[in-house]
């Protein structure tokens, strides 16, 4: 969600947006989670090339990714070049 609203906030995705995703992630049909920083994503960290995806908040988004097992819904080439299974 922390990487909606910075998207919201620099105009890159439409203000609706948020406001989807925040009842999207209230419908327990839906199946979306927050997914929690914690240590394991930290140490999944280390996976993501820091040379391919320099952006910190990139690289903690490829890292959870990697930490739960799921794809990254992503269109961003860094992201899909790093070896991150990707959709979109």
């Amino acid at each position: 969600m922390i990487e909606t609203i910075y998207l919201v906030d620099r105009n890159r995705i439409p203000p609706g947006a948020l406001e989807r995703l925040r009842n999207a992630l209230r419908d327990p049909d839906v199946g979306l989670m927050i997914a929690p920083v914690d240590a394991d994503v930290a140490d999944a960290l280390s996976r993501i090339p820091r040379s391919i995806v320099p952006e910190m908040p990139d690289r903690i988004l490829a890292a959870t990714a990697l930490h739960l097992g799921v794809p990254l819904v992503t269109r961003d080439r860094r992201l899909q070049s790093a070896g991150i299974e990707t959709i979109w």
